[in-house]
């Protein structure tokens, strides 16, 4: 597997990694026996990246991800975390839903300060059984989540005590670098003004569907040297699925004007003689900063038929025509 520099850093991760909110059950059952199999065939393909948060089954997605490197030689694998959540665990009757089955039973809270930042990583720790984490992302930070003023004093409170944790942290080198996990790019621009981020993952918003990111996001991150990770290549599923009856984008039922784009994007990519996934899984590779591109799925069946589509040769030429079904800034 070919690995890419992540911003500035020394730090390389491999160009496609593995995403495992799925591990612990985002929105359909995933058992320990399904989490170690698709692991495993993460790993005999050659994926040394792995991304995972606290949000993720409150904890038990990092708890099967340290448990199936528990006996990996650490320096063999990158692993990135999350921090702006915390979690108490609470009788299984009394957790509310954040959309994982079966996860950890456990109210949350959000918390961007330097306490809570360093507390999520110590408790990150805990679960998984290591003494650092390599790249740490700022989670779900920014009004795409937050509401006012819970927003405007998380904010505030990232940057009064957060960000200038993470910083020293990485000076000190407990960490190789940082940034911030988002599904939106204004508040990416908006912190970048105030730090010199790494590295950011960014979901959904730099796809062949949506290229919110075109604009003003990638061309800073050009000229600052911040890397991208990017996550939900398929756009919640539809880029997977085409344009069917249930498909999904941007985390609800995909609208009759998505639908249109998809299939006019299905029908090109056919005459092409292409999959249409295959061409959403490698077009954000061709950018320059593009670090690297995260798969997540609990089934191994679907993650080797992803992987197995990145083998075909796709040129730019190949993409040109796309601009017209995509949702552009411009």
């Amino acid at each position: 597997m070919k690995t890419r520099r992540v911003g500035k850093t020394s730090l390389q991760i491999s160009e496609i990694g593995f995403g495992c909110a799925p591990l612990a059950g985002l929105y359909r059952p995933c058992s320990d026996e399904q989490a170690r199999e698709v692991l495993q065939t993460a790993w005999d393909a050659g994926i040394r990246y792995f991304d995972t948060a606290p949000h993720y089954g409150a904890g038990l997605s990092e708890e099967r991800l340290g448990k199936f490197l528990s006996d990996k030689t650490r320096s063999d694998v990158v692993i990135s975390t999350k921090v702006g959540r915390l979690f108490t665990p609470v009788p299984r009757e009394e957790a509310p839903d954040y959309g994982f089955v079966d996860a950890n039973p456990a109210v949350m809270r959000y918390d961007y300060s330097r306490d809570g930042i360093l507390r999520s990583l110590e408790e990150s720790g805990k679960r998984m059984g290591v003494d650092r984490f390599d790249v740490v992302f700022v989670h779900d930070i920014g009004p795409y989540t937050h509401q006012e003023p819970e927003n405007s004093r998380y904010l505030d409170d990232f940057r009064r005590s957060g960000g200038a944790a993470l910083e020293e942290l990485k000076a000190q080198g407990v960490i190789d670098a940082w940034g911030v996990g988002v599904n939106e790019t204004a508040i990416c621009i908006d912190l970048m003004g105030d730090f010199d981020i790494d590295v950011i993952l960014l979901a959904g918003r730099y796809t062949l569907l949506d290229r919110s990111a075109e604009r003003d996001l990638l061309p800073l991150c050009r000229k600052r040297g911040t890397s991208l990770v990017i996550g939900g290549v398929f756009n919640s599923g539809i880029l997977a699925t085409g344009p069917s009856p249930d498909a999904t984008f941007d985390y609800a039922p995909a609208s009759d004007d998505i639908k249109t784009r998809v299939g006019g994007m299905k029908a090109l990519a056919e005459r092409q003689g292409f999959d249409l996934a295959t061409l959403a899984l490698r077009f954000p590779l061709a950018e320059s900063c593009v670090a690297s591109v995260l798969i997540g799925t609990a089934k191994s069946a679907s993650l080797m038929r992803n992987l197995q589509s990145l083998d075909r040769v796709v040129g730019p030429e190949a993409y040109a025509d796309y601009d017209t079904f995509s949702l552009r800034p411009f």
